[in-house]
């Protein structure tokens, strides 16, 4: 029988707490550089807000997002429709709220088909080296000299206008990124002491690869995920805007902005307020971004740790 099993729940408690000790110490560390961001919290207000509507939006929206009245066609923002309506009559708000879901659904779908590939690529070119490293680099050079709107327009136009292949459009062009980065990550890792310990007593290349680079890896790809997020929202809708991506009547905010431009004089608020909510939704992925990055900075956290430290003593002791 092992100790922890033999031992009563108050001792197991305290074990299991002493093992997560560290874990907890660097999440608690992590959340107080956040809050002590301005801009970091109010950008995990918009991304909260954001991801909110994108599961909700659509059972909350006051009005069908697709329904059509021709009879209240360009209605200026009022109490009964506060963002206004379209040509077609269909209330702004609600197909505004129903077309978060469109820019989530594209943004983890490119994640999860780009990261895996860049995250195999790349720490197997920094691992390996030599012939491996060369090759699948000069692949990602290929893919990264062309602009990387310019070749998913090619893809979805390729492939057919529609949103689902405008996210495979872009899961194509977005791994060599990825690839880069965790291929550089690999190369300054591989090369130190723990790693060369590892290697002498006899782990295999990918054991280093998956227990000590990968793990090291974490805080850049968090960030740059974060960061990333904000930039498919906004290459999702220039190729809905462009005729690549979401086709009428899907809600999608690009193609509402593009639906909207020939009546920008006449009726503003059709292509305004998608526009305003593009940015926003971006300027919250990017303040995220970079308050978590900030908080992942070895040398801030350093400087900060000793402040949080004081605020737990001090709050322990008023609690006593």
């Amino acid at each position: 029988m092992r100790l922890a099993e033999r031992l009563p729940f108050r001792s197991r408690y305290r074990l299991l707490k002493r093992r997560l000790h560290p874990i907890t110490k660097e999440f608690g560390l992590t959340l107080y550089v956040l809050r002590k961001s301005v801009l970091a919290v109010l950008g995990a207000l918009i991304v909260a807000v954001f991801l909110f509507l994108a599961l909700f939006g659509g059972k909350l929206a006051p009005y069908d997002p697709t329904g059509v009245d021709i009879a209240n066609r360009f209605i200026s923002p009022c109490l009964e429709h506060p963002f206004g309506t379209d040509k077609m009559g269909r209330d702004v708000l609600s197909r505004m709220m129903s077309g978060a879901q469109y820019s989530v659904r594209a943004g983890l779908v490119v994640l999860a088909i780009s990261l895996p590939v860049g995250v195999i690529l790349g720490g197997i070119a920094g691992m390996y080296g030599g012939w491996v490293d060369e090759t699948i680099m000069r692949i990602t050079d290929v893919f990264l000299a062309f602009p990387s709107l310019i070749l998913a327009m090619a893809f979805s136009a390729a492939l057919g206008p529609s949103l689902f292949n405008a996210m495979m459009a872009l899961s194509v062009v977005w791994w060599p990124y990825y690839t880069r980065l965790i291929r550089g990550q690999a190369l300054s890792v591989r090369e130190t002491s723990y790693v060369e310990a590892a290697r002498s007593r006899g782990a295999s290349n990918w054991h280093i690869m998956i227990r000590h680079i990968l793990p090291n890896c974490f805080s850049a790809v968090l960030v740059t995920l974060t960061l990333d997020m904000g930039l498919i929202v906004i290459a999702t809708a220039a190729l809905s805007f462009l005729g690549f991506g979401a086709q009428p009547p899907t809600p999608e905010w690009g193609r509402m902005v593009s639906d909207g431009r020939i009546y920008l004089m006449q009726a503003w608020w059709v292509t305004v307020f998608p526009g305003m909510a593009i940015a926003f939704t971006v300027l919250g992925f990017n303040l995220l971004g970079d308050g978590i990055r900030d908080a992942l900075d070895p040398k801030l956290r350093r400087l900060t740790e000793v402040k949080w430290k004081q605020g737990t003593v001090s709050s322990s002791s008023k609690s006593s």
